[in-house]
């Protein structure tokens, strides 16, 4: 386990927000953290956002030490958390998407002592004890449809690559985000390669999931950019560009 001084876990929720100020999910956050017996911080960076996004949360900010907002240029979702993961210091950094779809109280279970002996965690909205709650069937069909193609060409096992909540402890973001690239909605499936091929452990952590209706992706138009960036991932690992595979496959559970 990675602790702050004093034996204290620390915590940074890492919520990428371009133009997100109508449903920036940052006050219960706080709230819910500011129960917990952790050291913590939200950094909500914002991607070059046209609208008010970061200008509200610096109001919200104001006389809060352990809120903040880390600017950075438009590049996409990926360059965000990127940005956001590399800048951090705490122990465990966890993604956090901004309409806050998972209930706050489920990320306990990303972290020890809940969780533990994992270098990732990432959300799953699937099996038996993931759900969906209100997501359109033509969208859960096209999801299934991605990662059927993902799990294929580059994470068998994996059932939910692009669910937004995933924690990292301090050197598997350090390590894993120093050799990411991709700034788009694929990120997510390079980001969990690269952990592969270095032999990280990855546990799936099932959560409950609402559907918000305001989905910035765009399912023809961004798919077929994700079709592509995930091949190129798979040719860039097939390479060895993100490390030398390990002998043993990442343990999932």
């Amino acid at each position: 386990m990675v602790v702050a001084a004093g034996g204290r876990l620390s915590l940074s929720v890492i919520i990428p927000a371009y133009n997100e100020q109508s449903r920036l999910g940052e006050t219960l956050v706080a709230d819910y953290l500011a129960r917990q017996p952790w050291d913590w911080e939200i950094r909500v960076v914002d991607d070059g956002s046209k609208d008010a996004t970061a200008a509200l949360v610096e109001t919200f900010a104001m006389g809060r030490t352990n809120v903040l907002v880390q600017r950075e240029p438009h590049r996409g979702k990926g360059g965000a958390v990127r940005a956001g993961m590399l800048a951090s210091r705490a122990g465990f950094r966890f993604m956090c998407d901004a309409d806050l779809a998972m209930p706050i109280h489920f990320l306990s279970r990303f972290l020890p002592p809940t969780l533990a002996h994992a270098d990732i965690a990432i959300g799953t909205r699937e099996g038996m004890r993931g759900r969906r709650i209100g997501e359109p069937l033509y969208r859960h069909i096209v999801g299934r449809m991605f990662n059927a193609v993902v799990q294929s060409l580059a994470l068998p096992g994996i059932e939910d690559s692009q669910c937004g909540f995933k924690m990292f402890t301090a050197d598997a973001a350090t390590t894993i985000f120093q050799k990411a690239t991709v700034d788009g909605w694929a990120f997510d499936v390079e980001v969990l390669t690269i952990a592969r091929q270095l032999g990280l452990a990855i546990s799936e952590v099932p959560i409950e999931w609402r559907f918000g209706g305001e989905s910035k992706v765009r399912v023809v138009t961004d798919g077929l950019r994700m079709l592509r960036e995930v091949a190129q991932i798979r040719t860039r690992a097939r390479a060895g560009v993100y490390g030398r595979p390990p002998r043993h496959e990442s343990r999932n559970g």
